[in-house]
């Protein structure tokens, strides 16, 4: 498969791996920036910061959102209706191997009004 770049508001993402047990992908992330706030329905998502810090936002409940810092070597994963939301500190670099449901998003708040 060829390499996929695509463009985000807030930097990009390629698409390093896309087949029918999983995805995997490198982001980069501009300082100050973040993706929206979003869950899965079905996709499980594990990230694994390469080079920067990450803010998580994170919880059950949009209202009751936990926040937790990432850097260089942290991951976690992220399971099926779980709320999140990334924000760069610093521009940052993380990769994301996820099972491969790619359009399985349901973005409840979004700074770019997509």
């Amino acid at each position: 498969m060829k390499i996929k770049k695509i463009a985000k508001p807030w930097g990009y993402e390629k698409i390093l791996e896309l087949n029918n047990k999983y995805v995997l992908k490198e982001l980069f992330m501009k300082k100050g920036h973040r993706c929206s706030l979003q869950y899965h329905q079905k996709k499980t998502e594990t990230f694994f910061v390469v080079k920067g810090h990450l803010k998580l936002y994170h919880g059950k409940s949009k209202k009751n959102l936990k926040i937790k810092r990432f850097k260089s070597g942290d991951y976690l994963t992220i399971k099926p209706k779980y709320i999140h939301r990334m924000e760069a500190i610093i521009n940052t670099t993380y990769l994301e191997a996820s099972t491969p449901e790619i359009n399985d998003v349901i973005r409840l708040i979004d700074d770019y009004g997509r």
